[in-house]
């Protein structure tokens, strides 16, 4: 029997509202995945951005950069550097993400310069994937911007790394409204299998010691390493 107990994962829900204004569609989704986690003993993290004041920017504390307030700095350190998984979920609004899912990308991305104490950047070794609700199109679409900026800052996708649920085009029901969307065999079946994937790659990855580091360690290259780059003119 594998074990995932030494496993932590951290699910951030970027819901346009905060927990005072109401039931998040997207947080019943994202719920699924945590309770498959948490049965095979993932330590398990939730929260919902909105009920924080998170600065928008690129850097890692935007109040050293005129921001009067920024809640970042105490989520990333260390709820989000000791996660081994991440999965950001969004609700879909005019077929995008939300405006918070961009901030946290963007927060994310503000640490992608920070090394491990393997001299990787920061965020090798680590899992990701996404939960995205609505109902309209932009399932597949979101599902692309989101994993697409978390491999580019360093975190592993697994295979089939997202999930979601859109209930018909238009206003409408969305996820969990009387039930809609809970005996669709497609999201969950995508949900499951997206969970035990994350879990997987986190599991591979920690045994293995993260990313082996021969050829992606920035102290290296920057000492003069090259491994194996052809030189300028070199023929192929």
């Amino acid at each position: 029997m594998v074990e995932y107990s030494d496993l932590k994962a951290l699910f951030i829900n970027t819901t346009l509202k905060s927990t005072a204004q109401g039931e998040s569609h997207t947080e019943r989704l994202m719920r699924n995945s945590m309770a498959i986690m948490q049965t095979n003993g993932v330590q398990v993290d939730y929260l919902r951005a909105a009920d924080h004041h998170i600065a928008f920017g690129v850097q890692p504390d935007m109040r050293e950069h005129g921001a009067d307030r920024d809640d970042w700095p105490e989520i990333f350190w260390p709820k989000v550097r000791d996660a081994d998984i991440l999965v950001v979920g969004t609700p879909l609004w005019l077929g995008e993400e939300s405006s918070l899912c961009r901030v946290i990308i963007e927060r994310l991305y503000a640490h992608s310069g920070q090394r491990n104490d393997r001299g990787q950047y920061i965020y090798y070794g680590k899992t990701g994937g996404c939960v995205i609700t609505g109902n309209e199109d932009g399932v597949k679409h979101a599902s692309m911007t989101c994993l697409y900026a978390m491999q580019h800052v360093g975190y592993t996708i697994p295979p089939q790394a997202d999930c979601g649920w859109i209930g018909e085009v238009g206003p409408g029901k969305s996820y969990g409204d009387d039930g809609a969307g809970y005996d669709n065999d497609f999201t969950k079946r995508n949900t499951t299998f997206m969970t035990w994937n994350l879990m997987h790659m986190a599991r591979m990855l920690k045994d293995a010691g993260g990313i082996p580091r021969h050829g992606n360690d920035v102290n290296a290259w920057n000492d003069g390493a090259r491994f194996d780059h052809p030189k300028i003119g070199q023929a192929e």
